[in-house]
């Protein structure tokens, strides 16, 4: 029969496994989203002015997904930049969802994409939070 140790340690190799997953998904996610804004890719900068934003906002939300990753992936040393990281993420796609949602005549999944990946957000923040990273 394991002891508790065994079992501990066993259950914060699967926790890192899972954080690292959700984590991976949520920065590959905004990388490469913030990759196409500032390649001003015609979808991109499409959406954002069907929408009613203006297109420059695509550079501006660009360089915070870029920063935003790089925050999250590498702030092990900067905790509080890495806590503005998530915020940031979670207002950006909060936003998104709630863009989609209040201008009508948009599919079903414009709206749902950004929650499933807020949802993401949340997790690995709380898993980051408990200190099993």
């Amino acid at each position: 029969m394991p002891d508790e140790r065994e079992l501990r340690a066993k259950w914060m190799k699967t926790a890192r496994r899972i954080y690292w997953a959700e984590t991976g998904i949520v920065c590959l996610a905004m990388f490469s989203g913030g990759i196409m804004m500032l390649l001003r890719n015609p979808q991109n900068v499409q959406g954002i002015t069907a929408l009613g934003y203006p297109a420059y906002l695509c550079t501006i939300l660009g360089v915070a997904k870029i920063l935003g990753t790089l925050a999250i992936l590498l702030g092990k040393r900067h905790r509080v930049l890495k806590e503005w990281a998530y915020a940031g993420f979670s207002f950006d796609l909060l936003g998104a969802a709630a863009s989609y949602l209040l201008h009508g005549n948009e599919p079903w999944f414009h709206v749902a994409a950004p929650l499933v990946l807020f949802v993401l957000v949340l997790a690995s923040h709380r898993q980051w939070k408990t200190g099993w990273m």
